[in-house]
């Protein structure tokens, strides 16, 4: 399922999800103090602001980068990407540590006849096309993106704000004996990952089958994830989302023996599943710096 899809699965009013997420209230009053003034009209090409120059190099950098479905960045387009992203501050996109939303303290569960559901995580659009797409990710604290696939996809990640653990793993292609429905439903998997990681810190990238293609995101403290993916979801193009669930490998480690190569490493398995309820999100308005589609790259 798309990200898109996923969010239509909800019908809350988006002026809610927009003061739920803190940054685009204080853009709203922003933008409403300066309707009315008058605009010179300019046949060129409108230039990105100092605050958000960084997001129009990230942006130019992509559009040179990928190159549509069927292909991956090559490594020194990656390193590219990577310095872009590692030296982006939350200001960049319109976000601040000061702002509520991120006070640590800010409990974002909500009760539900008397249950606490999985507080909600929101997502925004700054730029979608065929070739790539960047989203911001809100997680509450406590709030989970589950394990899910990118099929055919290379992904920056980038935490601009907060504390997040993340898991995430390769499938393993192998020969694996099964002896019953419940066996034959997992894959063996390589761990990747399996640590919290703190803004700011550095850009993580996965690819089509290496670099933790399946992952999970769990919020410690309220944080925001920029995301880079290439090319983004299309259930029409063969890249729609998969959920799994994992188990250790002593679950099933009868199944296969690990080769002398692969001793040492951290495995599990993966079971796909049905989409999990806390993998709905809500989506809300981008309200930060723009990016200019003729524009120029600041690199």
């Amino acid at each position: 399922m798309t990200i898109e899809a996923v969010a239509e699965a909800r019908s809350d009013p988006m002026a809610r999800q927009v003061k739920r997420a803190g940054y685009a209230g204080r853009s709203v009053v922003e933008r409403k103090r300066g309707y009315k003034k008058k605009v010179k009209r300019s046949s060129s090409p409108p230039q990105p602001s100092s605050a958000s120059m960084a997001l129009q190099n990230l942006f130019q950098s992509c559009k040179d980068v990928f190159k549509g479905p069927g292909t991956i960045p090559l490594p020194p387009d990656v390193d590219r990407l990577c310095h872009i992203l590692d030296n982006m501050q939350p200001e960049d996109v319109g976000l601040s540590s000061k702002l509520q939303y991120f006070n640590p303290n800010n409990n974002n569960a909500l009760v539900v006849q008397g249950t606490v559901n999985h507080p909600r995580v929101s997502y925004t659009t700054i730029y979608q096309s065929t070739n790539f797409s960047l989203y911001i990710f809100f997680l509450p604290a406590g709030g989970v993106i589950p394990l899910h696939n990118h099929p055919g996809m290379t992904v920056f990640s980038k935490l601009l704000l907060g504390e997040v653990h993340i898991k995430s793993y390769d499938l393993v292609d192998c020969q694996q004996a099964s002896s019953s429905k419940r066996e034959q439903a997992v894959r063996l998997a390589r761990l990747v990952a399996d640590k919290v990681y703190e803004a700011p810190c550095d850009t993580s990238v996965l690819y089509p089958t290496t670099g933790g293609n399946i992952h999970q995101f769990k919020a410690v403290t309220p944080c925001a994830i920029l995301d880079v993916l290439g090319p983004p979801y299309s259930r029409e193009d063969g890249r729609d989302c998969s959920y799994y669930r994992d188990f250790p490998y002593q679950d099933f480690s009868s199944k296969r023996s690990l080769k002398k190569e692969e001793e040492g490493r951290e495995y599990g398995w993966l079971e796909e599943v049905e989409m999990p309820e806390e993998s709905q999100m809500d989506g809300i308005e981008y309200l930060g710096p723009q990016v200019v589609e003729n524009g120029t790259c600041f690199c």
